[in-house]
């Protein structure tokens, strides 16, 4: 498999320059094979690379600008879709290509089996615990019909006389510093009077 980058190698635009060399030197940097394939000085190229990019990731105008990514025959995307996925740490998926071992991408993909596992575990483990859950709540209800105390409902609240209290606790130390404050300003007056 090899990766082919269409790149125009007498482009007058800087952007689509600063693009290609930034496809480019990552690949270098990361020692992925690949062909520069030249749609500027190869009219062969250009034409094969705006037949096989898909009609969806064609801009308005129909003629796709490069650099444009292949892996053989199928398309990876532009520099948009590559940047993206290198953003993400997949781009050896976007390349259609196996990650080599030790990269970011490979552990991902480890991480994903293993939390793909773990879920078929945690999946066991809860209907153990629903199951669990449905006699307690029976039996809580069983309590319930008998007059047991609502337990569950103490915990979340406190009872009204108490969070009354709390509330003319709150108002009287706001009168109390309302009368403090009153007291300070008589006091100041009475020393700017003398």
């Amino acid at each position: 498999m090899v990766i082919k980058v269409f790149v125009a190698t007498s482009s007058g635009s800087t952007a689509i320059k600063k693009k290609q060399q930034e496809v480019v030197g990552f690949l270098e940097a990361n020692k992925i094979d690949f062909q520069q394939m030249d749609i500027a000085g190869d009219e062969d190229n250009r034409k094969w690379m705006r037949e096989n990019v898909p009609g969806e990731k064609k801009p308005q105008n129909g003629i796709p600008l490069p650099p444009q990514i292949f892996n053989e025959e199928r398309y990876c995307g532009d520099f948009e879709s590559f940047f993206s996925a290198k953003e993400e740490n997949i781009i050896y998926s976007f390349l259609g290509l196996a990650p080599p071992p030790g990269t970011k991408e490979t552990e991902k993909s480890d991480t994903t089996e293993e939390k793909s596992e773990a879920t078929e575990d945690k999946s066991d483990s809860k209907d153990e615990k629903s199951d669990a859950t449905s006699e307690t709540e029976a039996h809580t209800e069983d309590k319930e019909g008998e007059g047991a105390p609502e337990e569950a409902q103490s915990d979340q609240t406190p009872p009204e006389g108490q969070q009354e209290g709390e509330e003319e606790h709150a108002a009287t130390g706001e009168e109390e510093e309302k009368q403090g404050e009153g007291e300070e300003k008589e006091e100041v007056e009475e020393q700017e009077e003398s």
